[in-house]
């Protein structure tokens, strides 16, 4: 039997997430507010957000352009 050790997620910043869609961090802040976007809170209170869900995302903005 083989243990399968479980890569962790990848979370980005706030600034990765804003690169990616080509706007402000603020902007992705206020998407995590209205719950456009789930985020993590860190131990020091900063925003992470989880890679697979920003690539959800992008891919759902994509479909409706």
């Amino acid at each position: 039997m083989a243990d399968t050790v479980q890569e962790p997620e990848k979370l980005l910043t706030p600034s990765e997430v804003a690169a990616i869609f080509r706007v402000d961090p603020k902007t992705v802040t206020r998407w995590a507010k209205v719950g456009k976007l789930s985020s993590i809170r860190t131990l020091g209170g900063h925003r992470r957000f989880r890679e697979a869900e920003v690539q959800a995302l992008l891919s759902q903005a994509r479909e409706q352009n």
